[in-house]
């Protein structure tokens, strides 16, 4: 894309299950909002250990160098943050290590060019030809900015500073790697907080590798699937809910910024992103 690449000091460091420790990861993150020359950070991966890092950040700093920061599933944490104690709008988007460099669609790669590069909105997210169709939960069309990211982090935010406002958002979800009774956990949790009763609308993007393995039961039972998950815990809330557009750990994967007003037609199968992201000529060098 023409970038000219800065790696943080600690790239390569390690530290058990995390990629280095607490101080290092903040130092990196800090040293590059800091930097004046730097106008996008990208996470090399996700993961976990985002939330760790939340307590060593200066968030007054941040407000003051606004840049273009992208990650996803993990780096929900940092992104629901910087958005709201910072006020930047924040980029769901791939990452070098565990998406770019092992290569992306063409769909993923212009997603990523546009939010990056364009000065304005980026317009609609639809499935691309032969994928299967999303699926309208409960149908509709709503307007709001745009919040959310990875379901279990998500859900990790409530009852902490960095829990998003709600109220007439548009939330969209996304999992990997979770059982569906795990995700009927983790969206029941969000409803009894009063979430779903504040939010215009709910956009679930794809939750890929969520399906029960065959013969699977609980407690004797058979599990359900994801998508009867979803109608029965977001079929009666009384908001257009859609499900399966690409946005998450599918094969395409749209860059959403959270924070800019979107349109959500939940009958027609589509997310339109109706504000620009980025400045007018001020791409990232």
């Amino acid at each position: 894309m023409g970038l000219r690449v800065r790696l943080g000091r600690h790239v390569t460091a390690r530290a058990g299950y995390l990629a280095g420790n607490d101080a290092e990861r903040a130092s990196d993150l800090m040293d590059m909002f800091r930097d004046p020359e730097v106008r996008a950070v990208f996470c090399v991966r996700g993961g976990y250990g985002s939330s760790r890092l939340l307590r060593l950040i200066d968030f007054d700093i941040i407000r003051s160098n606004p840049k273009i920061f992208v990650g996803f599933s993990d780096i929900t944490s940092l992104l629901l943050a910087f958005h709201r104690l910072a006020g930047l709008v924040t980029f769901h988007g791939p990452m070098l290590a565990s998406d770019l460099a092992a290569g992306v669609t063409d769909f993923s790669e212009e997603w990523l060019h546009r939010a990056l590069f364009a000065p304005f909105p980026l317009g609609k997210v639809r499935n691309p030809p032969g994928d299967p169709p999303p699926v309208t939960i409960r149908g509709g069309r709503v307007s709001g900015s745009l919040v959310g990211g990875n379901l279990s982090l998500v859900a990790a935010s409530l009852g902490t500073a960095c829990q998003p406002e709600w109220r007439g958002r548009i939330l969209f979800l996304e999992e990997v790697g979770e059982s569906p009774y795990r995700i009927d956990r983790m969206l029941t949790h969000l409803r009894n907080a009063g979430v779903f009763d504040a939010v215009a609308g709910i956009l679930v993007g794809e939750c890929v590798g969520c399906s029960s393995a065959p013969g699977e039961t609980v407690s004797g039972r058979e599990t359900v699937t994801v998508e009867k998950v979803l109608r029965d815990v977001l079929g009666g809330l009384g908001v257009p809910v859609l499900y399966g557009l690409p946005i998450g750990h599918g094969r395409h994967r749209a860059t959403l910024p959270l924070g800019v007003r979107a349109v959500l037609d939940a009958t027609a199968g589509f997310l339109d992103i109706v504000e620009a992201a980025t400045l007018p000529g001020r791409p990232p060098t």
